[in-house]
């Protein structure tokens, strides 16, 4: 049900590099479609200096439903999808170490402001405040790419 194109609407992270560069995001869409019956394929489209990339990856199911594991360079990166209508919106938390983000999906880069809340209610819940809360831009999206990568 998750599968289809997705916008990347909010994330609420202490990355550094939102930090540093959150002032200047660049609109993201991604496309879910499953492999092998249970992993999810994740393309996702976004601009960097002006060029479209693609970056793929797979999650790989993890024990309990709803729950995925990103492996990586050296790293691991443990996803659950926290809620979900499948047609509006997906919250997921994404784990890396100790380092959590909350990430705000929607089927259009515009979702509801009742939606919107939903995710600001998590994000506190998970000891995130609004000053690492970005939004994305609702326009500018990358139809197709001019590079891609994947990711292991």
């Amino acid at each position: 049900q998750l599968t289809g194109r997705w916008f990347l609407v909010g994330v609420a992270s202490r990355c550094g590099y939102l930090a540093e560069h959150g002032h200047r995001l660049e609109a993201v869409a991604v496309t879910v479609t499953i492999v092998d019956g249970q992993s999810l394929a994740i393309s996702t489209f976004r601009k960097l200096d002006g060029i479209c990339w693609e970056i793929r990856q797979q999650y790989l199911p993890a024990k309990a439903y709803g729950h995925f594991l990103l492996k990586g360079h050296g790293s691991r990166v443990d996803v659950v999808i926290g809620e979900t209508d499948h047609s509006s919106y997906a919250i997921l938390y994404l784990q890396k170490g100790q380092n959590i983000s909350v990430k705000l999906y929607g089927r259009s880069s515009q979702v509801s402001d009742a939606v919107v809340d939903k995710f600001e209610q998590r994000v506190r819940a998970m000891g995130l405040s609004e000053d690492v809360t970005y939004y994305f831009p609702t326009y500018g999206f990358c139809d197709s790419a001019d590079e891609f990568h994947i990711l292991d």
